[in-house]
């Protein structure tokens, strides 16, 4: 059984357009694919490894796209928009700003990962692999609008320290 989608972007799910498309961004084992999916939603799945997607992978609504984001090569979804791009447990800081970008207007980017404080706690602990203070804020200031925020150390599913963001990329004005 899949871990249950995380609550962090369970919570903010609704804010995805109607009729929008989904990227899964290092998807995983797809549980936040299968909440869009489960809602009705268009997803595109990414990880450098799709097996993990298993049954979930033949759903009509899925697309599944295997690549390595830390290749060294452009971001290849520079000229797509999603309404909704959803990250967990993710970091590779040279395609942050190229993520933010995928938001179209009147979608939302909720990101949440690992951040400094967690070197104590299982899970990663190379500074690589940690935003530092803010990082997420400074990542979509002036393009996205901030709904939700926090920088902070979480117990449940277990004990981490967590950056987390919801942020829309407004309408442009007619």
């Amino acid at each position: 059984m899949n871990k249950p989608a995380s609550a962090w972007v369970t919570r903010f799910a609704s804010y995805v357009p109607a009729a929008a498309r989904v990227l899964d961004l290092a998807c995983g084992r797809g549980r936040h694919s299968a909440l869009f999916l489960e809602r009705g939603f268009r997803v595109l799945a990414v990880d450098r490894d799709i097996s993990g997607l298993g049954d979930l992978a033949a759903h009509p609504s899925l697309e599944a796209v295997q690549v390595d984001l830390e290749d060294g090569r452009d971001f290849p979804f520079k000229d797509e928009r999603f309404g909704g791009v959803v990250v967990a447990n993710y970091l590779h800081r040279p395609i942050l700003g190229d993520i933010v970008s995928a938001v179209a207007e009147g979608g939302i980017l909720i990101y949440e990962t690992f951040a400094k404080g967690n070197e104590p706690f299982e899970g990663p602990s190379r500074p690589d692999f940690l935003l530092n203070r803010g990082e997420l804020l400074e990542a979509v200031r002036g393009k996205l609008t901030v709904q939700a925020y926090e920088d902070l150390i979480v117990n449940d599913p277990r004990p981490a320290a967590i950056q987390r963001i919801a942020a829309v990329r407004e309408p442009a004005q007619h």
